[in-house]
């Protein structure tokens, strides 16, 4: 999917919502698994994700799938996954699908994480972690019409263990001088020079809105993946006021507070009244 592509999806819908499908086999609803008893528990998996998807879609423009939660499950877990991603690329075609997967490895091993989130899973992008450097992430850029997501300056608590230490790098003027920065900030610079905003996003907490705003001046057309909305504390409108862009530039994710809204047989419905709760309010804000 290009920039243009998500771009028009969110003007389409009128949101920049992301949903987040965090799907803990201990919080589906018993009445998922009620439906067919001789069903494995795997396979509550993707139908609990179908009945979320179908319902949230007039307001999600992306659907991000955290790979942690279907390794947990083994094999057959991953394959629900990967049934899922099918799904919607196959019914909901112009939906952007993010592999949550926070990889971060070199040479074939990279290769090897690239294929099988693009080749295989057909997903549109995939987050990354950027320790490792531009070998970590140059081999998920060679493949066109798909993203990389880099970890940046994150919502949790401790990310201010790494994240926002002083780092010296050097500019680029006459002079060429060291000057100090925070990690994160190097980070966005040093990944512009590998990729442009067709291809890489970064992950921007939403729990960090004092930050937002330097770095949106840091990357002013690039898209952020932001986490931190609903459960965390983050809040649409601190968001979008500190960095929106004139495209957008932003996907606002919410998984726990849309997903697990509710745990009775109303469960989809209520996934799509806080679904469309935030897009109301993301109309706003794109208007």
């Amino acid at each position: 999917m290009t920039y243009d592509e998500l771009y028009a999806q969110i003007k389409k819908k009128g949101s920049f919502l992301c949903v987040g499908l965090d799907t803990d086999l201990d919080k589906v609803p018993a009445c998922v698994k009620e439906r067919n008893v001789t069903m494995s528990d795997a396979e509550a998996i993707f139908l609990f994700n179908k009945d979320i998807i179908d319902a949230t879609i007039p307001y999600a423009v992306a659907y991000k799938l955290n790979t942690a939660f279907y390794e947990a499950a083994g094999w057959e877990g991953i394959m629900e996954m990967e049934r899922t991603a099918q799904y919607i690329r196959d019914t909901y075609p112009g939906i952007f699908i993010i592999a949550d997967a926070k990889r971060g490895d070199i040479g074939n091993t990279a290769k090897q994480y690239a294929k099988a989130f693009f080749e295989r899973m057909d997903c549109d992008a995939v987050t990354l972690s950027p320790y490792m450097g531009g070998d970590a992430v140059l081999p998920f850029l060679s493949y066109k019409g798909k993203w990389v997501i880099l970890l940046s300056l994150t919502s949790n608590v401790t990310a201010l263990d790494f994240e926002t230490l002083p780092v010296s790098a050097q500019t680029d003027d006459l002079y060429q001088a060291q000057v100090q920065m925070p990690l994160y900030e190097r980070v966005i610079r040093k990944a512009s020079e590998w990729g442009n905003k067709e291809n890489i996003m970064f992950v921007v907490g939403a729990t960090r809105p004092e930050q937002l705003a330097r770095i949106r001046s840091i990357s002013p057309e690039s898209f952020f993946l932001v986490p931190g909305v609903g459960a965390q504390g983050g809040s649409v409108e601190e968001v979008a006021k500190a960095a929106m862009n004139p495209r957008c530039g932003l996907l606002v994710n919410s998984s726990r507070g849309i997903i697990y809204a509710d745990n009775s047989e109303k469960f989809a419905e209520a996934a799509a009244a806080k679904a469309a709760e935030m897009a109301s309010e993301m109309k706003r804000y794109l208007e």
